[in-house]
């Protein structure tokens, strides 16, 4: 994290893994909610997660950058371009490559940062 990054919201969720497949996802799954778009390659790469919607009133909203620790070597600096259904509440999904087959963690901190 930037030493100039400003720490905006706090959360304890639980946090989970995804892969950009129509079973996990829509029938688009390499297109996020955001719109933006997955290298099927890589998804991992993109450094993205998925937010439960009850999150989204706190300020986790598409594009914002989130400081995630507690989840192990997925923690470190994520950022929102994904919506989970809504099911879901303080929950985060992190967009990993489909060779990663497991992963969840109870009492995750996300914060919201600025910079």
């Amino acid at each position: 994290m930037n030493k100039l990054a400003l720490v905006m919201a706090m959360e304890l969720v639980t946090a989970t893994i995804y892969h950009a497949d129509p079973r996990q996802t829509d029938d688009t799954p390499f297109v996020t909610a955001s719109m933006a778009r997955i290298n099927p390659d890589n998804p991992l790469g993109h450094r993205w997660i998925a937010v439960s919607r009850d999150l989204e009133d706190l300020g986790f909203v598409f594009d914002t950058k989130v400081c995630v620790t507690g989840a192990e070597d997925l923690s470190g600096e994520w950022c929102v371009q994904d919506r989970m259904n809504s099911r879901w509440v303080k929950r985060i999904d992190f967009l990993v490559n489909t060779t990663r087959t497991g992963g969840k963690w109870e009492d995750v901190k996300i914060e919201l940062i600025t910079e």
